[in-house]
């Protein structure tokens, strides 16, 4: 005689309380369904991560007012640049040609955390979600009627079974690596050095927008601004190490470069992070299902992979709902796989090596012309339309939607 399993913990399991999975997690509490997300940090993180939002993000995310949160927090961006330094040449494209298609025409410069704050404030709120942090998933495995996560918290290890378990953990998985998932791709072979500070560079370069990108002798690097603070990104000599990389003078040395200044600069933060491309062959095997950078990574230039991972929450609650509300079967997966990965590998992961792809472009004479050819885009109304649809992700956003 089989022995009688216990009833299920929840309806929905998730790993990962980063953006993607708290969103999933509010939008299926806001339709009732019991949802357990577990975190093995022991709060939201405040590292340095993703500060982009597009335009599709802000209109997604206004129904259940996380935008006006962002919006209250963050910086309005309404152009963005690609200049020469120091000479200051650029192309500046401004998002104000996209008021027809969204409410939003601008990106938000606003750190992530502050999205996963607004997005936790709501959940907290939901009597069916709930969410517990210092918990550890330790093993993931499923069967033919419900999925399972080992918690490892506290020191004591239990077992939660669900009938559905996300995987919205990032890119060192382990729901993927329960899927036996590979995750094809790259990595680049730079280290990039992310690094804060309050120096005002606004007041020393003339024109700057709050999203710049640049071309300087021999390398680049790109300007960010967020309350109170610029964040640089700095592409260093792929000849030095990372310790190298990280020290104070070798950082004193890439800001001297930006604008140089008798005092030295007071760095805030720092980060290094490697840079990867990679995209699994399938976004759900069985009961479990992956979102965000789970199932895919990206080049940071263009600020796509946040958005990206929060559009494939929306698309993934979309697809619970049906499952769990309406009984619709575990192949309604199937189209949340062909809406979401293809936008994901042709649109994001492809239009972000572009951009790679164009900074790093060395040659003077060829990054002339190149920045000649930007000019001309932003100088032509309907070009730069066509051109800001797509790098503001609305193309893809409704590339995705049409899919059936």
């Amino acid at each position: 005689m089989t022995a009688k399993l216990p009833p299920l913990d929840c309806q929905v399991a998730i790993s990962g309380a980063g953006p993607v999975g708290l969103c999933v997690a509010m939008l299926l509490g806001q339709a009732g369904i019991a949802v357990e997300v577990f975190e093995s940090e022991p709060e939201i993180s405040l590292d340095l991560r993703a500060s982009t939002f597009h335009s599709p993000t802000m209109d997604l995310l206004e129904p259940f007012g996380v935008t006006a949160e962002l919006l209250e927090r963050g910086l309005i961006c309404p152009n963005w640049q690609i200049r020469l330094h120091p000479g200051g040449d650029r192309a500046v494209f401004d998002l104000s040609v996209l008021a027809k298609d969204t409410k939003h025409p601008y990106r938000l410069q606003c750190e992530q955390w502050k999205l996963s704050q607004a997005l936790l404030k709501r959940v907290e709120a939901l009597p069916s979600v709930r969410i517990t942090f210092n918990a550890e998933v330790i093993d993931v495995r499923q069967s033919s009627d419900h999925a399972q996560m080992t918690l490892r918290s506290g020191g004591t290890e239990r077992i939660v079974r669900s009938q559905i378990a996300v995987g919205a953990d990032g890119a060192r998985s382990l729901v993927r690596k329960a899927m036996d998932m590979p995750f094809d791709g790259e990595t680049y072979p730079e280290t990039t050095v992310l690094v804060t500070t309050q120096f005002p560079f606004e007041d020393h370069l003339e024109g700057l927008s709050n999203v710049t990108y640049c071309w300087k002798d021999g390398g680049n690097f790109s300007l960010l601004k967020v309350p109170g603070r610029w964040r640089v990104s700095i592409y260093p000599r792929e000849d030095l190490s990372i310790e190298e990389q990280l020290t104070e003078d070798s950082l004193e040395e890439n800001l001297q470069i930006i604008v140089p200044r008798s005092e030295r600069y007071e760095v805030l933060d720092k980060r290094p992070y490697r840079v990867h491309q990679r995209i699994v062959p399938r976004y759900n095997n069985g009961r479990l299902v992956l979102a965000g950078d789970a199932a895919h990574l990206n080049s940071p230039s263009g600020g796509m992979g946040l958005n990206g991972g929060i559009h494939d929450a929306f698309e993934l609650a979309a697809a619970l709902k049906d499952i769990l509300l309406s009984n619709v079967s575990l192949m309604r997966f199937d189209l949340y796989d062909r809406r979401r990965r293809p936008i994901a590998r042709d649109q994001i992961i492809a239009q972000a090596d572009r951009n790679r792809a164009r900074m790093r472009e060395k040659d003077p004479e060829r990054r002339n012309e190149m920045l000649q050819e930007l000019k001309a885009i932003t100088s032509d109304r309907g070009r730069l339309y066509a051109y800001l649809l797509k790098s503001s992700m609305i193309e893809g956003f409704r590339q995705s939607q049409s899919i059936s």
